[in-house]
């Protein structure tokens, strides 16, 4: 697949870097920077083109003629806006994706429409698909707010099913017994442990397979079961109730009026205009000026009683160190955004509970649209080395999934298919689970070098 991305900023680089460690792809990356170009040409196998992405001269050097996919990433929404209808109009690039994040287009959807089914007047962008990274941050944040204790919580099938990631602690029922005994423990709800990571490798899941104490375990489970399956791997904790967004910026501002209305909020912002700003916005939140790695402050506003302690600024280094400070001032479980994912997995084995990578949770809109076969849904954990997919079976039965059950696909090393949703229903991915044609099946990798072999079975 030849693919155009416009922008060489974090998420441009982020998605560079995936999409070039894939034989299949060609990938060219268009920016402005020299220096930030040549450095990732240095890097990855890649071509580069220095210019405005919009322009369509740029873009005709970039081979958007050619191109089976335009990806505008740059910081600026009128650019990815305009490089698309450039796209279309010029060259009629197939799919386009554009990051775009502001609101005041977002909550118009008019704006944009899909090329496959154009409008009858042809009005709007032609926006296949566009991505707000400060919203799916946000639904990120909140996600692991709502379900406390958890490292990770991902949705496959409209948000039926949820790949949650925990660590298991001294004190959960399930904690030095075996797999096999989740069935004993909870009778009445289907899950599916997909993987487990100890000290930093990975432990296929098997029946017999004993849980330690410190262990990530990633399961499936459908939603309205995910608690009762997170309190066997912990010890049950106490609801959340007071929550501190440290940042009120876009993504500070948005996790604020979503959740302002189930918790008691406060927001901790330093600068002084933008503080007065968001406290006009919110309804029930209180707004505080002033500096969210400032002890005084901290202590002041009680933050020993802090349920959840989330620094959201611009500064990965600021987030960090606010967090700590949070942490070691009594927070009870604390997250910081980091932008570099490297920092991300450095910090969380740490004194911070969670560390948030915009990438990481970015990345997967994107893979969705590029991996081959009908997948619906990607998520990358682990820095990019694993993957979770969500993929619709066809075919005739007797196929390479059709009709066959779960332990006679022939998977990759690694891969395992966690979950079935039929309809409305919600099937675990036990050995004998017949899979059916129009089944979404999720597919959990723990080495996504194998992500090509999974994509074949799939295309059928």
């Amino acid at each position: 697949m030849k693919i155009i991305i416009l922008g060489a900023g974090q998420v441009g680089r982020t998605a560079a870097y995936h999409l070039a460690r894939e034989e299949a792809n060609d990938v060219t990356v268009v920016d402005t920077n020299d220096h930030l170009l040549r450095d990732l040409q240095d890097r990855l196998d890649i071509r580069t083109v220095a210019g405005n992405g919009a322009h369509p001269n740029v873009l005709e050097m970039a081979g958007a003629a050619n191109a089976d996919m335009i990806v505008a990433l740059t910081n600026s929404d009128e650019v990815n806006m305009v490089a698309c209808q450039v796209a279309w109009t010029l060259f009629r690039t197939r799919t386009k994706i554009a990051r775009i994040r502001s609101l005041a287009y977002t909550g118009h959807e008019a704006l944009f429409f899909d090329t496959d089914t154009p409008p009858p007047d042809g009005a709007g962008f032609p926006v296949d698909v566009y991505i707000s990274p400060e919203e799916l941050v946000t639904q990120y944040v909140e996600r692991l707010i709502r379900y406390s204790g958890a490292l990770q919580v991902l949705e496959f099938a409209d948000g039926r099913v949820r790949l949650v990631g925990v660590k298991a602690v001294k004190g959960g029922p399930l904690v030095g017994q075996q797999l096999r005994s989740i069935r004993e423990h909870l009778p009445n709800v289907d899950a599916r442990v997909v993987a487990i990571y100890r000290e930093g490798g990975s432990i296929p899941p098997e029946g017999d397979t004993i849980i330690h104490h410190g262990d990530e375990v990633f399961f499936l489970a459908a939603t309205e079961d995910m608690r009762k399956v997170m309190i066997e791997l912990r010890r049950v904790e106490d609801s959340v109730k007071r929550v501190v967004i440290a940042g009120g910026g876009n993504i500070g501002l948005r996790l604020a009026q979503r959740i302002e209305e189930r918790y008691q909020v406060k927001v901790i912002e330093r600068d002084a205009a933008r503080a007065r700003r968001i406290s006009e916005i919110l309804r029930s939140a209180v707004v505080l000026h002033g500096d969210a790695a400032d002890e005084e402050l901290l202590i002041e506003e009680n933050i020993d009683s802090a349920d959840v302690f989330c620094s959201l600024t611009n500064a990965e280094e600021a987030n960090i160190l606010s967090a700590m400070l949070a942490k070691r001032l009594g927070a009870h479980r604390v997250m910081a955004l980091i932008n570099r994912p490297a920092y991300a997995e450095m910090m969380q084995s740490g004194s911070i509970d969670v560390a948030i990578s915009p990438q990481s949770v970015t990345i997967g809109s994107l893979l969705a649209h590029v991996r081959r076969g009908d997948v619906v849904r990607v998520h990358s954990l682990r820095r990019g080395a694993a993957e979770a997919i969500e993929a619709i079976a066809h075919g005739q039965r007797g196929g390479k999934v059709v009709g066959r059950r779960v332990e006679e696909v022939k998977l990759p090393k690694g891969a395992t298919i966690g979950a079935i949703v039929r309809g409305q229903d919600v099937i675990m991915g036990h050995h004998d689970t017949v899979i059916e044609a129009d089944d979404h099946v999720i597919v959990f990798l723990t080495d996504r070098r194998h992500v090509e072999a999974v994509e074949r079975l799939f295309q059928e």
